[in-house]
């Protein structure tokens, strides 16, 4: 075999393993620590959007992970989606859908996501109705006949505030069901365009926020009896409490939440994924978002509702936390 085609070979073998390197995906050595993480958010009205940015900021400085990027997304449900197709390493959802997603229920009903397992919980994810003041409505039951916006069908927002109107014997036929983004909720609000909205976000939630400096807001409250039916029914709820001073509120309001957590693929390495967990929930006093409080190791295993991570077993396991 001559010189030239010897080299000629060499190139070609040499290519096909640069290919086949680069197409390994999630299942090669690549895909299970990749140099750059991809951290998919919410929308940048909600939670998830600046919180993901702070620990984005602290993963990258706490870490051996070269860059990650907090991505602006449609939130917890099209964030599993887009896991399930490899296209993300980490993201932020509600407890309630990880877990319709990997026991392919309600939104998932058609495909369960099979690749996800979890870091852990990070703070309430508040069930927020929310209208003005000059409207008049105080309750849920006001809500009847009502323009009432209940995020995207198939959203997370969407199966809460139907099972919040179920309790209440309210169903979607009842109300005049209209479907946006927690931006596009606070601003149909503010001009009238729809009375009230369902917005499914840690407080202070930016939207509401906004809304809350150009018009006095009124949250409305879950009476006791119903949160008891509630979370009877779907245990994945809890009470919550939204406290006075919030949005401007003169008194508290009891209402309930689910709670945010952070996912990952499940091929990610167990080490690249015992990092992650331990950057962030060792680093939680450098957050300066108000959610920074409730983001603690002791309590991130609680409501998980999904399989953990091996890595994030490993740190927790270290820590003591059960």
């Amino acid at each position: 075999m001559g010189k030239k085609r010897i080299f000629s070979l060499f190139v070609a073998v040499l290519s096909l393993t640069m290919v086949l390197g680069a197409c390994g995906g999630s299942d090669g050595e690549a895909g299970g620590s990749p140099s750059e993480l991809s951290l998919l958010t919410g929308g940048t009205g909600g939670t998830y959007f600046p919180l993901g940015g702070e620990l984005a900021n602290i993963i990258q400085d706490e870490t051996d992970i070269e860059s990650a990027n907090a991505q602006s997304s449609g939130a917890s449900v099209e964030n599993m989606q887009i896991l399930q197709d490899g296209d993300a390493d980490i993201a932020f959802t509600q407890t309630d859908i990880a877990a319709y997603a990997t026991k392919g229920e309600l939104m998932f009903e058609d495909g369960k996501v099979d690749n996800i397992q979890a870091i852990g919980t990070l703070y309430p994810e508040t069930i927020q109705v929310v209208t003005l003041q000059e409207t008049g409505i105080s309750s849920i039951d006001d809500l009847k006949g009502k323009k009432v916006s209940v995020g995207a069908p198939g959203s997370g927002t969407y199966a809460n505030a139907e099972q919040v109107l179920e309790i209440h014997g309210i169903s979607m036929e009842d109300i005049d069901a209209q479907h946006l983004a927690f931006d596009e909720s606070t601003e149909g609000i503010q001009d009238g365009t729809i009375d009230a909205a369902f917005i499914t976000s840690g407080t202070p939630t930016g939207a509401v926020e906004g809304l809350s400096a150009v018009k006095p807001v009124t949250i409305l409250p879950i009476e006791d009896d119903k949160i008891s039916e509630l979370v009877e029914k779907y245990p994945y709820y809890a009470e919550d409490t939204i406290k006075s001073g919030t949005y401007g509120l003169e008194s508290e309001v009891k209402t309930v939440a689910v709670l945010a957590m952070l996912v990952t693929r499940s091929d990610l390495e167990e080490d690249y994924v015992y990092q992650l967990t331990k950057a962030i929930f060792d680093n939680s006093d450098k957050i300066t978002h108000a959610k920074g409080e409730f983001i603690t190791a002791d309590s991130a295993l609680e409501g998980v509702g999904i399989d953990l991570h091996p890595g994030a077993q490993k740190y927790f396991d270290e820590k003591g936390v059960e």
